[in-house]
């Protein structure tokens, strides 16, 4: 289904050549003024310049080829304007097409396409803290996103389960207990299956054995460690298993209460066995040099106005790097699905190393020349204060901590207004409370710093998840009082309330495909803002269940009743979704 805007342009092409004059003029967007006009069309001063007269002769010749059944309004002003209303039957039947068509006619542009979005970031053995919020929040949202508009979409965690953290927790681990059979090289029998730890020792095993990086003597044991387990050694890949065994239900547990969930729980280690081969291959093609003991693969471009450093492979001493392992996590992505994008989302700090992969990955051909690869590099949470978010004890925040203040917050708010049934406190919190949060960092553009605002997030009124949830809990009430309403029609709009909206509810489909073009989940927040209050201007103004003619409610029921289905949709795109009650 056509964009509306791209139909009123084809409209205005068509009345431009009717006229005389070259269709590429026609070109229409949405009014600057919209007290005087829905829609303009500015194309006759620029025809003027081509034909040799003035603006608005063109703008009158044309406005008189337009089809005045689509319009309520078109004129020609001074000094060649072509200000447009849409008729209402035209918008009424353009929301019609909407309401039966499949996800609201919105265009799959991504069909037949297989993207692989990389997000979440955990680290194996680590707390989830409050800079993994960013990264899972915002990759799910453009995962769905993806697949909303047609691709098949792949979200894959990526896991930091291969680095020196393991070689670390090994390390101490063998220092605490050294008579485990893990560490005794002549062991040949079958290692336990319970682990020799739990997860509130392993939270505490890894902190404590990172604290004594600056010791080189336990340093060298732990690169050791490193080593030995990448190389295959049997006991190390014992505890290895412990570890994820221990790690992963946590990670699980915790991204399942944020409503994120991966198609693919894969890692480092996944990627480790593609290094080999890999390195080699560009070893031979000369794409990996030489520089100062390390291998590496000089990425810089003529055109480039900064300096870009060489991408390192291996290092001096051998070793791998992240960008090793991304650049071999991409060489799996394409044997396994050969996707047409990889999206990254990351802290933005990482985009200078992004851009050294992905120009790695492009001269090398590990990934295809047509195939996009893209990093959202977010900006950090920061408390109220404007500055970094820490404890009371000016440590790190655990996410989980930063989950149940919320949940807490929102749950007080819930209980002291006697919102809902004391059954329903629960599931009710629980919604309202990950729809703050989420919205809370979603409507801000992903790349910028934003302030934590508990109080703000999860308010009832303004620019809040709470606030959009309400909208749609007060249609659901309208509806349910109704009765059965979903195959009732959408009528020509009765009032400026009811056109106010329906101009709104047209903005859908360019506001997905802007959100997908520019990996912007919060264009769809301002999307479902501005929609809400038009839902709610029009509720305040006019009467709907009271409406004497059955006809007239029937429309109106009709058209809160697609708002509501389109509002749930975009919520359920961003993450989070409605209660019953409020």
């Amino acid at each position: 289904m056509k964009k509306i805007l791209d139909m009123i342009t084809g409209k205005m092409e068509k009345a431009f050549a009717d006229a005389g004059y070259d269709a590429s003029f026609g070109k229409v967007t949405v009014s600057n003024r919209p007290d005087l006009c829905q829609y303009q069309c500015n194309g006759a001063m620029a025809a003027a310049k081509q034909y040799r007269c003035a603006p608005i002769v063109v703008a009158k010749a044309v406005v008189e080829k337009l089809d005045g059944d689509d319009f309520s309004m078109c004129e020609a002003v001074m000094p060649g304007f072509i200000n447009l209303k849409l008729s209402d039957s035209f918008l009424a039947s353009y929301l019609e097409a909407m309401r039966t068509e499949a996800d609201f006619g919105v265009e799959k542009c991504g069909q037949g396409k297989t993207i692989v979005v990389d997000y979440g970031g955990a680290n194996v053995a680590k707390p989830l803290h409050i800079g993994h919020l960013r990264p899972a929040i915002i990759g799910e949202a453009l995962k769905r996103i993806c697949a909303f508009m047609g691709y098949h979409a792949i979200g894959d965690v990526h896991l930091g389960d291969w680095g020196l953290q393991m070689g670390l927790i090994i390390a101490e681990l063998q220092e605490r207990q050294p008579e485990l059979p893990y560490f005794d090289p002549d062991f040949t029998g079958e290692y336990p299956k319970e682990s020799p730890f739990t997860l509130t020792e392993l939270e505490e095993i890894y902190p404590t054995a990172s604290a004594k990086k600056t010791d080189p003597v336990f340093a060298e044991k732990a690169h050791t460690a490193t080593y030995e387990l990448q190389q295959g050694r049997r006991g190390y890949r014992a505890i290895w298993d412990h570890i994820m065994g221990v790690s992963l239900p946590d990670l699980r547990r915790i991204y399942d209460a944020l409503d994120v969930h991966f198609e693919k729980w894969l890692g480092e280690s996944d990627a480790d066995p593609y290094i080999p081969a890999m390195i080699e291959d560009l070893k031979s093609r000369g794409l990996a040099v030489l520089s100062e003991g390390a291998w590496v693969i000089p990425v810089a471009e003529e055109a480039d106005k900064k300096e870009v450093p060489p991408m390192i492979l291996v290092k001096s001493d051998g070793s791998s790097i992240y960008a090793t392992t991304d650049l071999a996590t991409m060489v799996q992505r394409m044997q396994d699905w050969n996707p047409d994008k990889m999206l990254y989302i990351t802290d933005k700090r990482q985009n200078l190393h992004f851009e050294q992969v992905f120009r790695a990955a492009k001269k090398s051909g590990i990934v295809k020349a047509e195939t996009e690869l893209e990093h959202v590099g977010h900006g950090t949470m920061n408390g109220k204060d404007g500055k970094p978010f820490k404890t009371r004890e000016g440590g790190v925040l655990r996410l989980e901590q930063l989950v149940k203040d919320m949940t807490d917050f929102v749950r007080a708010k819930v209980v002291e207004n006697k919102i809902v049934a004391e059954d329903e406190v629960e599931e009710t919190t629980a919604k309202i409370a990950l729809a703050a949060l989420k919205y809370g960092d979603l409507s801000n553009q992903p790349t910028k710093d934003y302030n934590f605002d508990l109080e703000r997030f999860a308010a009832f009124e303004g620019n809040t998840g709470p606030y959009i949830l309400y909208t749609i809990v007060r249609i659901k009430s309208i509806l349910a009082k109704y009765g059965p309403w979903e195959q009732l029609s959408i009528q020509a709009a009765a009032n400026d309330y009811a056109r106010d909206l329906m101009l709104a509810i047209t903005k859908l489909s360019p506001t997905l495909e802007a959100a997908l073009r520019t990996s912007s989940p919060n264009l769809i927040c301002a999307y479902i803002y501005e929609l809400s209050g038009a839902v709610n201007k029009f509720y305040h103004e006019t009467r709907i269940l009271g409406e004497a003619d059955e006809g007239l409610k029937a429309g109106y029921i009709a058209l809160i009743g697609l708002a509501k289905n389109i509002l749930e949709t975009c919520i359920g795109l961003l993450g989070f979704s409605a209660p019953e009650k409020m």
